[in-house]
């Protein structure tokens, strides 16, 4: 699987952050969150939120 693009990963921690119910200064976690989440995919990883880890 290709690296996600920045606008993929930006997207989706988007989504997770609005999930979460948009908590301020942990924009970031929710970055880095998206990023792992759309590496690991194809790997049938399970989808977390930064409040489960």
């Amino acid at each position: 699987m290709a690296e996600p693009s920045k606008q993929e990963i930006d997207a989706r921690a988007y989504r997770l952050w609005e999930q979460a119910g948009r908590p301020e200064g942990r924009e970031s976690e929710f970055w880095h969150l998206a990023e792992q989440e759309l590496r690991n995919e194809d790997k049938g990883s399970p989808t977390r939120t930064p409040d489960t880890l």
